[in-house]
């Protein structure tokens, strides 16, 4: 659309990853609904030991930080389908005064996405207040499992251990495990 020579962007029209809330816990019940509507969307999961009444001590792929999932879609088709799901919310941040939904660049997605999607037990996710990096060095890992994910590395408190945080600015942050020096390079 074109306003006295300028090219004006129709809003809400962009594929666009969303940083959303199922609130309740009905994140696994709004993927659902979402999938059934041909929405990609992405929850992060991880393995816990849970006691079931009939099988005793099981392990169980759960939704790794509640209420949390992310919708690719216009904003457009997304209030569209919320009308008839009132529980799905989106996560926003104060900009300029106002309230704005959070969205997720497309390769800052991907990289959370391979990380996560591995499923790996030793995977810590953190809240945005649980971590501080600002001090970080952005690195990439070569090789392994998370070959060409990029993120922040840091030192753990009382630990030799070398780790790499990828975060969602704002959102939540997952940290690999252990990285050896041998795979992990310094980005400018």
């Amino acid at each position: 659309m074109s306003i006295e020579g300028k090219i004006v962007e129709n809003v809400g029209e962009k594929l666009e990853w969303h940083a959303m809330s199922a609130t309740f816990g009905r994140e696994l019940k709004a993927k659902s609904f979402l999938e059934s509507k041909a929405v990609q969307c992405f929850i992060p999961m991880k393995y816990e030991i849970v006691n079931d009444r009939r099988l005793g001590k099981t392990r169980k792929l759960i939704p790794a930080v509640n209420n949390l999932i992310f919708v690719y879609a216009t904003r457009k088709h997304i209030q569209d389908l919320k009308k008839g799901v009132d529980y799905l919310q989106y996560l926003t941040q104060p900009v300029n005064g106002r309230n704005v939904p959070i969205t997720v660049p497309e390769y800052q997605m991907q990289q959370f996405i391979s990380v996560c999607d591995t499923h790996n037990e030793k995977l810590i996710y953190l809240s945005p207040n649980e971590v501080d990096l600002a001090k970080g060095t952005r690195v990439k890992i070569v090789g392994s499992a998370f070959d060409g994910v990029e993120g922040i590395f840091v030192k753990v408190e009382k630990s030799r251990k070398k780790r790499v945080v990828v975060q969602l600015q704002g959102i939540a942050a997952v940290m690999i495990a252990e990285i050896t020096d041998g795979y992990i390079q310094v980005l400018d």
